[in-house]
């Protein structure tokens, strides 16, 4: 990797070409006082919560991607789904002054403030997968993540064109209500699947992203609404629970078009439910820890003086076709 400050604006490559940052003008100040390659620099991650599977895929390629960089230490602290534990978390890495600060909020609105207060301590912050409240590259540093909306609109636009193109009645299970991905994947899929006006949906419920209230929501669905043809979950998690709950009803795979998001890797994922035909499909939400890890880079290592603001890392629609491809990958 490399940085250049020219006269004009100029592209710098990172991550394969995972993105640009573009040079701001040559007497633009550095993003942070202290920088460069010879320094040594603690980023702190503020996690929303280490139980859920995807949360530590993200811990796993965040601290792959951090130890590849001499220069970097990644303190990882565990928001065990709690906005308070999150602040206080939050509040001790402005204390011990570290060098830049990821969060993944928990909730939006609750952490807004101490977000604020890191910027306003002059620490750079990154948001990857949530957002708080207000606009990235004015009340926090950039978002990093996958577009929610866009990829529950695949999972919509799938149902609607592929798994059931005669029609029928669909179920959604929306994640904890008060984070931003959630409202965005429900809202996505329900204006996905009015590609097909032959589709109902019937029911839709808040599960939290937990696969036992995901159980318990989709057993009620089933029981008001026995022919459902489809539900769609917004994550890995819930969409096990509702294969539970259709087992449950006496239904056998296939009966009921499952699908989820994240596209989780290893015996417990969605990869491995869609190549093992327990579910219609799965759609993967990239970390965006390695991108992560090369804005920090930027900032800290060659002194750049801006960043993009939102950078949307691409998903992958895990289907029967490629599912088996995708395993271990």
């Amino acid at each position: 990797m490399f940085f250049a400050t020219v006269s004009r604006p100029s592209a710098l490559a990172l991550g394969a070409g995972a993105f640009a940052l573009l040079a701001g003008a040559a007497n633009a100040a550095p993003l942070v006082k202290e920088c460069g390659k010879d320094g040594k620099f603690v980023i702190g991650f503020s996690q929303a919560n280490n139980a859920e599977p995807y949360r530590q895929h993200v811990n796993d390629e965040l601290t792959a991607a951090a130890a590849k960089v001499p220069q970097f230490t990644l303190q990882i602290a565990d928001g065990a789904g709690n906005v308070n534990t999150q602040t206080s978390q939050m509040d001790n890495f402005i204390t011990q002054k570290v060098d830049l600060i990821l969060i993944s909020p928990f909730e939006a609105s609750p952490l807004t403030p101490v977000v604020a207060r890191a910027m306003k301590a002059g620490i750079p912050v990154i948001e990857l997968d949530r957002k708080t409240v207000g606009d990235p590259g004015k009340d926090y540093t950039a978002f990093i993540g996958g577009d929610n909306f866009k990829i529950a609109q695949e999972a919509g636009k799938y149902v609607a064109g592929k798994l059931l193109p005669d029609g029928g009645e669909v179920a959604v299970l929306e994640g904890l209500p008060s984070s931003t991905p959630a409202v965005e994947r429900l809202n996505g899929f329900k204006d996905g699947v009015k590609a097909n006006d032959k589709i109902q949906v019937v029911a839709e419920q808040a599960a939290d992203w937990l696969p036992d209230k995901a159980q318990t929501a989709f057993a009620a669905m089933l029981q008001a609404h026995p022919n459902i043809k489809a539900v769609y979950a917004s994550n890995d998690m819930m969409a096990a629970g509702a294969r539970l709950a259709a087992k449950g009803a006496g239904k056998k795979d296939g009966d009921i078009q499952i699908l989820g998001t994240d596209g989780l890797p290893g015996p417990a994922g969605g990869i491995r439910a869609v190549a093992e035909g327990e579910w219609a499909a799965t759609f993967t939400y990239p970390t965006g820890g390695p991108q992560a890890i090369d804005m920090a880079k930027a900032i800290l290592l060659d002194c750049a003086e801006s960043v993009p603001t939102t950078v949307t890392v691409p998903t992958t629609a895990i289907t029967p076709d490629n599912a088996k491809s995708m395993m271990g990958k």
